[in-house]
């Protein structure tokens, strides 16, 4: 991994550019391929990462899985350039932090919602547009499962959390028992 801060650099100048040319959201794309693809093949990613091999070699590796690619010059580019400065270990923190430039551009945000039980499409559909109208922004969402819930779900939106949840509730209950709130 690299530092976040240099990721950070790495993110903006290709979304900088992206904008002159008009197709930052390629790149995007272009950058979360490249990391899915490092993450199903982490073999891959040890040895163009690895400074036991040469930079020759490591070259060699990744050029011949770019040829096969389909990305914009650019990100090819950068990708040689993060190879060149023995950063390109840190591609999935760059394009994670590329995803949330381009969300901001795009005015989408992004929520994480943990449910007891599977969301049906409906329901996801419905909770989507509540949040929008809450946050003025297009959400996306992302759910996950923790049966420890009991039931309710949780939603969080950058720092805001709002806790539905039937957990929250009864340990809310517990609380007022406590204090003598229900006498």
């Amino acid at each position: 991994m690299i530092g976040s801060r240099i990721s950070k650099r790495y993110a903006k100048a290709l979304l900088s550019l992206g904008q002159e040319d008009g197709n930052y959201i390629g790149y995007g794309k272009d950058l979360q391929e490249f990391g899915k693809f490092c993450s199903a093949h982490n073999e891959f990613l040890k040895v163009v990462a690895n400074q036991i091999f040469s930079v020759e070699e490591r070259k060699k590796v990744l050029d011949a899985v770019l040829d096969k690619s389909s990305f914009a010059d650019l990100v090819k580019n950068l990708l040689r350039l993060l190879l060149d400065k023995n950063r390109i270990g840190g591609i999935q923190e760059i394009s994670d932090y590329y995803s949330k430039l381009t969300d901001e551009i795009s005015n989408i945000t992004r929520a994480n919602i943990v449910t007891a039980k599977p969301l049906k499409e409906e329901a996801r559909d419905k909770l989507a547009k509540a949040l929008a109208g809450l946050t003025a922004k297009e959400v996306k969402i992302e759910v996950e499962e923790d049966e420890s819930l009991i039931g309710g779900l949780v939603v969080r939106i950058g720092d805001l959390v709002l806790d539905g949840s039937v957990r929250a509730q009864i340990e809310g209950l517990k609380e007022s028992l406590k204090r003598g709130e229900y006498n």
